[in-house]
């Protein structure tokens, strides 16, 4: 019996041997944090780039919002002319408010303007679209 039994322990030796902890050194446990911090940055920044790439989404749609311009009347407040659809809205905005002034037809901007209209030129363009949208009474 005792034969068999120091046979069994001398044939499980070796395998004692193999399921020893290894050691692991502190600069490979911190090698693979930053490798996972990394790639979980990477994957933040993949994300963010698509969502960027495809635009904004509300329910499901493609938002339909583009502001047309707008121009500074005091520290806090704006009048601003924003396209939604077919329609062109003037707004008023403030810090805590945004009230509809008038709603206008969608209208051409010509191509050449359309990115170097000034606050005066908007100023000028708003007084005479609101004028044709309303005009003055006796």
């Amino acid at each position: 019996m005792h034969k068999i039994l120091s046979l069994l322990v001398c044939l499980g030796l070796p395998t004692l041997s193999f399921a020893q902890a290894k050691t692991v050194s502190p600069s490979t446990g911190l090698l693979q944090i930053f490798l996972a911090l990394a790639f979980v940055i990477a994957l933040m920044l993949a994300f963010a780039w698509l969502f960027k790439r495809i635009g904004p989404i509300a329910n499901g749609h493609l938002l339909q919002l583009k502001v047309i311009g707008g121009l500074n009347i005091g520290n806090r407040e704006k009048i601003m002319v924003v396209e939604v659809a077919d329609q062109w809205l003037v707004l008023g905005v403030t810090a805590q408010n945004i009230n509809t002034l008038a709603t206008l037809p969608k209208q051409e901007i010509p191509t050449n303007q359309t990115n170097t209209l000034t606050q005066n030129n908007f100023a000028d363009w708003l007084k005479k679209n609101l004028d044709k949208r309303n005009p003055p009474q006796p």
